[in-house]
């Protein structure tokens, strides 16, 4: 992932934007360590040799990229050329298809010493204090990267880690040099599909000679016409066995080739079904089985901006510009980030897209207090609830099954953020192993969010109010016919917004003259959106108050309850909130409930503030919902984990993927978290990883159509007894504070106008 330079444009991502200049921080200079070995990690190198080569200048990984940065263009070239160079014959090697590469993250220790003395803002009180003082190493361990490989020839998955000890830059490109560290198949898995194998399997299915009546039969002669949609088989029976790789396509038709917006999910084909098998990309099964008419063409179909067919676009709204003529309050290091008192990481996976690492806050005299290593969006289900064929098997994994990351858009093409923008590109391998970068993949921007504090005297007649600014990193993915938009909002008074922006348009069914559907809402003449939900699941690798590595969190339950009648209730008005700690990872498995506002606290057990109590965060649920779904679903062999709102494990580092790391076709029941949990792990003072399970339930309007608006979910992480006084108004600096170098925050004048009364 690398960055390019910001942008500042009134209006959404013109062309017309200006290149501004870099915003770098201006951080110290790295700084010159002694070169011997630590006694911190024994896995740390030995000083490196030094390295040469005719025209080619050698780069030492550890010490131009932070352990966390995203692979880079030339590591993923690196760790394909040398899987591909170990394969035993030529076929294997041509049959090897690259499904993910992706960094192999180091433990939290290697991190910490890498913000302690590689990278600024160098904090050496994230190590552990030692007799003598620190050791300081010469080198960080070299990076690693992990391969999924899917062979083409065999249908074998396989993961691969290699090690990319030395990366050379050259003009033309790269030479390679990685290490094997160790090649593993899978069985009975079958990996996430990927684009290539979609326009595959679209193109063989519009050549087969039936499938070509059919469309006939519905008045279709020109294929240029029809989509071919493949989706992942899912598992139903042992006919989805994952000893074949397997899609079900769904299939819709254009009314013109001329009109390449053309909503073309506004005329669903039903009665067909295909079989495709994906290894061979041949054509199983075949079956026309009902003859349904396909849907009148929609007047709106054409949504491209004054195109629209039978609509007018708005013309009453007049420009909205907004403007940072001073520059923006961020300050951008490579992946690090700085806005007001917050600092963090960015990262970005094929599978979750996002990543946002050691997010922390800088508080005067106590320094940089974590509150998160690792924040993401590592899986979303969404099960339609019409019980009829095609609609019963679609429950799609889609950053299993799919990639997030992989989907995400170049927001050069078309970005939903306003101001001085921050983009972040990113890399990824195709299928046959080529680099491929998404430019423009995540975007980073100031927003004004309204009042954030106000009061008026009615004594006096005098008003204080402060606006809320708020930072948001985001990106946005299409899978087929839906968008999601994954943003983390930090504001200024310490909170962290998750939110999920859901759009795009609706997956839809067609139906006789005259049927109706109690599974939808029919939206036209001969059409009807049925009933679905989405389902997203939040992973939490919190550290309130904790250094890496560091196991000193737990999770309290707050629950409100009435007081009982009696002489404590005499007025019969009393309530009051009751906390029960969360001891294991079974009694952790739990709902929301709005009636007794219930929220969960992540409490520091050795870290208390001005009142003596224990520092925290909380998570405080938004709108939420449970799967609509009989316990014998098949989905819900595969998503056991939707089966609660929140989760709470105990850190352990190959435990990332909710549904197991590979749900597509997985016959298994309850992989992943429902497994986890099993051990029964003890919470009391943890590593604490928190899994928020978050939903809506989607009954389709008439006004979802022909495009569906934004809708909005998401949850809060608000600081609980964390702070000792409102991080919202800024209160005099502690001497110390006036100079806090070794949290690498030089004294500067607030950026947030928010000014205390003395």
């Amino acid at each position: 992932m690398a960055t390019v330079e910001e942008k500042t444009t009134p209006i959404c991502c013109s062309k017309a934007a200006v290149t501004a200049s870099s915003t770098s921080s201006n951080v110290p200079k790295q700084k010159q360590q002694p070169s011997f070995v630590s006694a911190v990690d024994s896995r740390l190198d030995p000083p490196p040799k030094s390295a040469s080569s005719k025209g080619i200048t050698v780069m030492a990984k550890a010490q131009t990229l932070h352990p966390l940065d995203p692979l880079t263009a030339a590591e993923i070239s690196v760790a394909v050329a040398t899987v591909r160079a170990a394969g035993a014959t030529p076929e294997v090697r041509d049959s090897m298809r690259f499904i993910e590469v992706d960094l192999v993250e180091p433990e939290k220790q290697v991190v910490a010493l890498a913000d302690a003395y590689f990278f600024p803002p160098f904090q050496p009180s994230l190590l552990p204090r030692t007799k003598g003082g620190p050791v300081i190493p010469s080198k960080l361990p070299p990076r690693k990267a992990r391969l999924v490989v899917y062979n083409k020839k065999s249908n074998e998955t396989s993961i691969w880690i290699v090690e990319l000890t030395e990366v050379h830059a050259t003009t033309r490109g790269g030479h390679h040099r990685g290490k094997v560290i160790s090649s593993t198949i899978v069985p009975d898995v079958q990996p996430p599909m990927d684009a290539v194998e979609y326009a595959e399997c679209e193109a063989v299915v519009k050549d087969y000679p039936p499938f070509r009546e059919a469309m006939k039969k519905r008045g279709i002669e020109d294929m240029d016409l029809v989509m071919v949609d493949p989706w992942c088989a899912g598992y139903h029976s042992e006919g989805d066995a994952p000893s074949r790789r397997l899609a079900k396509p769904l299939f819709f038709c254009r009314t013109e080739s001329d009109c390449p917006m053309e909503n073309g999910y506004a005329r669903p084909v039903e009665g067909i079904h295909v079989l495709v098998d994906m290894q061979n990309m041949v054509v199983l099964e075949f079956e026309d089985r009902k003859l349904v008419p396909l849907p009148q063409a929609d007047p709106l179909r054409n949504y491209t901006s004054g195109e629209t067919r039978g609509g007018v676009d708005r013309s009453d709204v007049k420009p909205l510009q907004i403007i940072q003529p001073d520059g923006p309050s961020f300050r951008v290091n490579g992946n690090f980030v700085q806005w007001q008192k917050w600092n963090f990481r960015i990262g970005f996976t094929p599978r979750e897209g996002l990543v946002v690492y050691s997010v922390a806050y800088i508080d005067g005299s106590r320094g940089r207090r974590p509150v998160a290593h690792r924040l993401s969006f590592v899986e979303m289900v969404v099960p339609y609830g019409d019980p009829n064929d095609p609609h019963y098997r679609k429950n799609a994994f889609d950053a299993g099954e799919d990639g997030l990351g992989k989907n995400a858009h170049s927001l050069k093409k078309g970005c939903d953020c306003l101001g001085y923008i921050k983009y972040f590109d990113a890399h990824f391998t195709n299928f046959y192993g080529s680099v491929e970068t998404i430019e423009n993949c995540v975007c980073m921007h100031e927003e004004d969010h309204g009042m954030l504090w106000k009061h008026q005297d009615w004594r006096t007649g005098l008003a204080e109010v402060r606006r809320s600014r708020r930072l948001t990193v985001s990106f946005i993915c299409t899978v087929a016919n839906y968008e999601y938009g994954f943003y983390w909002h930090f504001y200024q008074d310490g909170k962290i917004e998750a939110e999920v922006k859901l759009t795009g348009i609706l997956s839809l069914g067609a139906l006789q003259q005259g049927e109706t559907r109690k599974y939808g809402t029919t939206i036209a003449p001969g059409l009807y959106a049925p009933v679905h939900q989405h389902f997203f699941v939040a992973r939490m690798d919190m550290a309130v108050d904790c250094k890496p590595g560091d196991a000193f969190n737990q999770v309290v339950e707050v629950n409100v309850k009435v007081e009982e009648p009696g002489k404590n209730n005499v007025h019969n008005n009393a309530f009051y909130a009751e906390e029960k700690l969360l001891k294991s990872e079974l009694e952790a498995m739990r709902d929301c409930d709005p009636l007794s506002a219930r929220h969960w606290i992540v409490r520091n057990t050795r870290s208390v503030n001005r009142t003596g109590h224990l520092t925290g965060y909380k998570l405080v649920p938004g709108s939420n919902c449970l799967p609509l779904a009989g316990s014998e679903a098949k989905f819900l062999r595969r998503a056991a984990f939707l089966k609660h709102n929140l989760w709470v494990t105990a850190y352990a580092r190959d435990e990332l993927h909710p549904g197991g790391e590979f749900p597509n076709q997985n016959p298994r029941v309850g992989e992943g978290l429902a497994t986890w949990v099993k051990q029964n792990r003890p919470l009391e003072e943890a590593d604490i990883v928190l899994w928020y399970v978050f939903g809506v339930t989607h009954i389709p309007r008439l006004e979802d159509w022909p495009v569906m608006p934004v809708e909005h979910i998401g949850f809060m992480l608000m600081p609980h007894g964390f702070f000792n006084c409102s991080p919202a108004v800024d209160v005099p600096p502690s001497p110390s504070d006036l100079d806090d170098k070794e949290n690498g925050m030089p004294a500067k004048p607030s950026q947030n106008g928010l000014i205390a009364k003395l």
